[in-house]
């Protein structure tokens, strides 16, 4: 009998992790699904583009995974239950996103099912402010911009690298507008004292005016109000203050955090169900430093990497892969023409050396590049040949691809 993997989410964790297990396992003894609402991949880090205008390549799934062996099932993940190993889908490849319901049964799960918006329960941010975290939102966003009158206010809330990366891609797309930014802390928060000032100096170029030290306590359909009590004119609201995992997780016997992340050891597998791995967004991993790993693509990959060699591992008798769990940069886009790459230590903190302006705009598109093309070559690291691995004598194990 097959061993049945099923890859909840085809984000760039999930997408990873799903090719490098049809890679890594031999499909005569493994079958891998991966099941995704969306007929193709999102390059979620473009959505700031798509936002202002850009278009994007379409990739379709079933051209990424073709020839791969993983099994496409398009359809909306409904409910999991662990004690049963089964996921619920309703299919969504219908016109009318609606479709039928069905179940998957699985030996293994990889839960990559990411994260979406958080409006932190500010009063009116659901309803009237845009966000930029998926890309119907970010289509939103595009159709309104798009009708806004030269002059108008625009102020994204949020001093994090999206909320810088928006503010920029507005206010170079759009010069005509008004755009601010409303930051908690000070901006660039974080960054080194050359990233800093390269960061003020953008900001200065694009005319874009930043409110500091600023808490936005309630977001109307013209303004936002601060925690001073000030209006700030706002006649299209950017919400970008943090991300929020999907609310599958919590509605488990999964062990989690207080947030729905799934609580995992070093190989991504769940400290309360070792048939389920959580990797990504969705998974709460520590990294150097005892630090959690934040939510960004950054993360994911690596923990893609390490749960799949790790199912691989032992399903097949092998020894168990260390991937290297860190960071080595902060890779910003100031607008199509300019960038910020902060250099930092391996946990997340900046030092001296930063790379600016044009140069660093290219590296960030090449970074961008590089996560759609690993998706499609989901074995950068480790480095190993394939080989075939004969059955552990003391366990019921598989053979690895050859």
């Amino acid at each position: 009998m097959q061993h049945r993997i099923v890859v909840l989410g085809a984000g760039y964790s999930g997408a990873v992790a799903a090719g490098r297990l049809a890679r890594r396992l031999r499909p005569q003894d493994v079958a891998v699904t991966l099941v995704n609402a969306e007929p193709d991949f999102v390059e979620r880090v473009r959505m700031h583009q798509l936002a202002t205008g850009h278009s994007l390549e379409p990739r379709p799934l079933s051209e990424m995974f073709a020839g791969t062996g993983v099994h496409l099932r398009t359809a909306r993940v409904t409910a999991v239950d662990v004690d049963r190993k089964t996921v619920t889908v309703r299919d969504t490849a219908a016109a009318d996103g609606t479709g039928d319901t069905g179940e998957l049964p699985y030996d293994t799960l990889v839960y990559a099912l990411g994260s979406g918006w958080h409006d932190q329960g500010v009063p009116g941010a659901a309803e009237h402010a845009h966000e930029i975290a998926g890309r119907p939102g970010a289509l939103r966003l595009r159709e309104r911009l798009a009708r806004l009158e030269a002059g108008r206010p625009v102020l994204v809330v949020g001093g994090g690298l999206t909320g810088l990366e928006a503010a920029t891609e507005i206010a170079e797309a759009r010069p005509d507008l008004d755009v601010a930014l409303a930051a908690r802390g000070g901006l660039g928060d974080g960054l080194s004292a050359k990233g800093g000032r390269h960061l003020r100096a953008v900001f200065a170029r694009l005319g874009i005016t930043v409110h500091e030290h600023t808490t936005v306590t309630a977001v109307g359909p013209d303004h936002v109000t601060t925690a001073d009590g000030t209006a700030v004119p706002a006649a299209v609201t950017v919400w970008t203050t943090g991300f929020a995992v999907h609310p599958i997780a919590r509605a488990t016997a999964l062990e989690v955090t207080g947030t729905g992340r799934i609580v995992v050891d070093r190989t991504m597998r769940s400290v309360s169900h070792p048939d389920v791995y959580a990797i990504g967004d969705a998974a709460m991993v520590m990294g150097p430093g005892d630090k959690p790993l934040r939510m960004s693509c950054a993360s994911g990959v690596p923990t893609a990497w390490q749960a799949a060699d790790a199912i691989a591992a032992r399903l097949t008798g092998g020894k168990l892969p260390k991937v290297p769990l860190r960071y080595f940069n902060q890779c910003i886009s100031l607008g199509r023409r300019d960038g910020l790459i902060q250099y930092v230590t391996a946990d997340d903190r900046a030092v001296r050396a930063a790379l600016t302006g044009r140069a660093a705009a290219l590296y960030k598109e090449l970074v961008c590049k590089g996560a759609v093309w690993g998706v499609t070559h989901p074995l950068p690291f480790p480095a190993r040949r394939r080989a075939t691995r004969q059955p552990s004598a003391t366990s019921s194990t598989l053979g690895t691809a050859a």
